[in-house]
Order: structure tokens, then C-alpha cells, then sequence
């Protein structure tokens, strides 16, 4: 064995320790740290020839790395719907690294079952009966590829081929109907060969980001054809939600597959006041959901659920002897792209384990009070006003005067730099603008003061 190798495996107790020791010293202090880091130019140094041993290297990069990252597990850090990582999570993650399982199969460990027992906990949480199975991925974008793969796998069902042997252009044309998709929907369809350019845009409502159902009916019926159909429980500006439920009611007449994008709208479900708004989430064939947004588990973590667990076996079938059939519970190396699966599950189990329902939905709701509170704030200030009212956890909001996209970036930069807070630019309506989001499970009312400050002082910059 290497010497430095066998050195580090003799003191490895003492390495954790001085893991845990840094790891403590970062997460006591991210409240303060800098919400943002714009980063310098830096010159990468070259592989090292003979290494250093662990322990030095864990001193290297809380000098020459730590630094420069951003406090982005903290209660100020609003950009990107980014959750931080609750304690029990921190602990299920370390844990997961520790135990070092691939729960692709469930031949050699009871890893598969804990992912299994997560995932129908989570189907509990956001109203998903049995007839869902799911799996986990690292993302909402990998969820929505798994979603409409599976869609794309129905569309041939319809057309009496199977996509996965025949290749997808074996369905010819092929039509996907949404209001306002996100981003990695359309990642999406490039990468599953559908292709950007098969997206037909559906009017939304009147200053809303919620699709027209009278308009996707029209469209649907013109289509004379199967189709495949993207929702939104809560789109990124606004956190607008498309009517599930009669969204839904048309497939009564027309063709198609419902896919529901609800990254962290479907959080939603957890608070009664709330819940009405992804009322048909049930209904949808295919369901996406980001668990490093507001479970508040570390990166990367989504969930993916689907009621046609046949035709994903179908698409992600690895057909190799030391794998196994599928058979009738197909392990999780069937379900998904990845053959190699960190168990990204126990981090979720953790938190779920550790404060339930009831606490996951005090953090949904606080975040939710807290978004609020910010939008009346700056409403107030007449510096600022809102583009859209707070329907959950999103601020879309813009000077309240002339503001251009140089303005906008200017606040951003500035506002970046002090460190405070921490958002991202979005352009809504055709108006440059910020947009503030609240997940973080250690967000409380006084930062509120601190971001508002931030932003009042940042405005000057533009």
C-alpha cells in the first residue's frame, strides 16, 4: 500500500475528527459568512506528483479553497431556489460517503429498500397514491429527462412501436405543449432527440405564467394526435401554478402524457394554506421534484415519480446478466441513466426521520411568511416594486424606475460583492428584474432587515 495511503488509513479516526472540526467551524459560522464570493482569476497548480497525505490536504484547501466559497447553505443566500442542508441531513450525507453503497441493485445490501421506503415517503408527503413508483436523481433536470423519456416511451405505445429499440425517430413529429417551461425541460428534449423546436408554447393568462386551458384545448384538438404535455407547480419567476386538475380533465378527450414539473412547487402540499394550489398533481403520469431545494438536503438530489413503471423499465432496462431481469420490482439500475447511484436517499430519509411532516412544513411556511414580508417591504420602499404578487416563496420584483437590464446587473454586482444576500437577475414580462427566493431552513425574520438593507444600499449602484 501506498505509504501515505496506509499512513492516513491508520489515523482515519483522527482525519474524521479533523474533518468534523472544520465542517463545524463552516456550518457555526455560514450565518456570516459572505453570501457571495465573486471569484478572482486563478491559476491552477499542476496534479501533484506524490501528494501530501489527507491531513495536510484538508489544511490546503481550508487555506487556498475554503475561502472563496459562497455561503450558500446559509439563511441570506437567495439564488437558484437553493436549499441549505438541515443537521440530520449534514449527518445522512456524511453517512452516505461513509457506508459507500450503489443502491443500483438489491442483491448485495438492504441500501435499494431504505431508497424504496424513502421515496413512499415522499409520495405520502406530496399526495401520490401507490400506483406511483419512483427513484432518485441528482436533479430536476435529470428528472424531467427521466419524466418525458417516459413520455416519449408512451407516445410510441400509442403509435405501436417501442421507441427505446426503434429509436425515436420511429414517431416522426413530435408535439410538446406547455405555457412556461422551465429551462431543463428543454435540455430535456434535445437531449432524449425530441428537440427544442418540438415545444408548441401555449398562451398563458392575463399577467400570470399559468397556462390558458381553454387555449391548450384548442391547441390539443388541432393536434388530432398523442402529445406530450409539461405543467408547472410552480414556475421559477413567480411561482405560478397551471390548473392541474383541468389540465388533467382533458385527457378525457384528447391524447396526451402529463408531466408536472414541480421542482419546489410541490412542497406546496405540505402547508394546508397552501396545498390547493398542486390540487391534480395525482392526476399527472410523470412527476418531477428537487430535494436540494426545500427539504433542504445536501446537492445533488431529486426525486422522480412515474405511474408506468413498465415503460421506464422499458427505456432504462440494462440488459446485462450480472444485473439481473427486471422482473416485477426492478431494482433502481432499471429505473434511471445512472448504473453507478450514490444512495442520495439516506440524506432525505435523515431529515424526514429526524423532524417529519410537522417540520418540514414549519420550514415551508416560514419561508413562505418571510417572502411575504420582503414583497410588503419593498413595495414600501419606493425604490423597488413587484412585478408579480408573492404567491409562495419567490420575490419577483425591479426598480421602481427605469429599469434597464444595465441597471439591474449593476445592483446584482453590487449587491454580490457586499456579501449580505445573495440573488439572481431574471427578465419577466420583458422586464429586467431580481428575483429573491426563500428555502433555506435557517432563514428567520431579522434576516429579512439585513436583505432589505442590502438591497436599499445596493440600489445606488444602478
Amino acid at each position: 500500500m501506498y505509504e501515505k495511503l496506509a499512513k492516513d488509513l491508520d489515523s482515519l479516526p483522527e482525519l474524521l475528527d479533523a474533518a468534523r472540526e472544520q465542517a463545524g467551524e463552516w456550518l457555526a459560522g455560514v450565518a456570516e459568512r459572505p453570501a457571495a464570493v465573486p471569484p478572482a482569476a486563478f491559476e491552477p497548480s499542476p496534479v501533484p506528483e506524490h501528494g501530501v497525505g489527507a491531513r495536510a490536504a484538508l489544511e490546503e484547501f481550508g487555506r487556498r479553497w475554503a475561502p472563496g466559497f459562497a455561503g450558500s447553505a446559509g439563511p441570506r443566500y437567495l439564488g437558484f431556489v437553493t436549499g441549505g442542508a438541515t443537521p440530520a441531513a449534514v449527518a445522512g450525507d456524511w453517512l452516505t460517503a461513509a457506508v459507500d453503497q450503489n443502491p443500483v441493485s438489491a442483491l448485495d445490501s438492504s441500501a435499494s429498500d431504505l431508497e424504496r421506503e424513502t421515496v413512499g415517503w415522499l409520495a405520502g408527503l406530496f399526495g401520490l397514491g401507490p400506483e406511483f413508483s419512483g427513484a432518485f436523481v441528482s436533479g430536476a433536470t435529470m428528472s424531467n429527462v427521466v419524466g418525458l423519456a417516459i413520455g416519449r416511451e408512451w407516445l410510441g405505445e400509442q403509435l405501436g412501436v417501442t421507441v427505446a429499440d426503434a429509436g425515436v425517430g420511429a414517431l416522426g413529429p413530435v408535439a410538446v405543449l406547455s405555457g412556461s417551461p422551465h429551462s431543463s425541460a428543454l435540455k430535456a428534449m434535445a437531449v432524449l432527440g425530441l428537440g427544442r423546436g418540438a415545444l408548441q408554447r401555449v398562451p398563458v393568462l392575463p399577467e400570470r405564467e399559468a397556462v390558458d386551458v381553454e387555449a391548450l384545448e384548442r391547441q390539443l384538438a388541432q393536434l388530432g394526435g398523442p402529445a406530450l404535455v409539461i405543467a408547472n407547480a410552480g414556475t421559477v419567476n413567480t411561482v405560478d401554478f397551471d390548473d392541474l386538475r383541468a389540465i388533467a380533465a382533458l385527457k378525457e378527450k384528447y391524447p396526451f402524457w402529463l408531466h408536472v414539473d414541480a421542482a419546489f412547487g410541490g412542497f406546496a402540499a405540505l402547508s394546508p394554506e397552501h396545498a390547493h394550489l398542486v390540487e391534480g398533481l395525482a392526476l399527472a403520469d410523470s412527476v418531477c421534484v428537487d430535494l436540494h431545494k426545500w427539504l433542504n438536503v445536501p446537492y445533488d438530489s431529486a426525486i422522480q415519480f412515474s405511474r408506468r413503471l413498465d415503460l421506464q423499465v422499458s427505456v432504462f432496462q440494462n440488459s446485462a446478466a450480472y444485473l439481473g431481469h427486471p422482473g416485477e420490482n426492478p431494482d433502481f439500475v432499471h429505473r434511471t441513466p445512472e448504473s453507478s447511484r450514490r444512495l442520495r436517499a439516506l440524506a432525505a430519509w435523515c431529515t424526514l426521520a429526524a423532524y417529519g411532516r410537522a417540520g418540514h412544513r414549519e420550514i415551508v411556511e416560514r419561508c413562505v411568511a418571510l417572502a411575504r414580508d420582503l414583497g410588503d417591504r419593498l413595495a414600501a420602499t419606493g425604490q423597488w416594486r413587484l412585478l408579480a404578487p408573492v404567491r409562495l416563496n419567490v420575490v419577483c420584483f425591479t426598480l421602481a424606475d427605469d429599469p434597464t437590464q444595465e441597471r439591474i446587473d449593476a445592483v446584482v454586482r453590487a449587491v454580490a460583492a457586499g456579501g449580505e444576500t445573495f440573488l439572481t437577475p431574471t427578465v419577466y414580462a420583458g422586464v429586467p428584474a431580481l428575483r429573491a427566493a426563500f428555502s433555506n431552513w435557517r432563514t428567520e425574520p431579522q434576516d429579512v432587515d439585513r436583505i432589505l438593507a442590502a438591497l436599499v444600499t445596493g440600489s445606488g449602484a444602478a
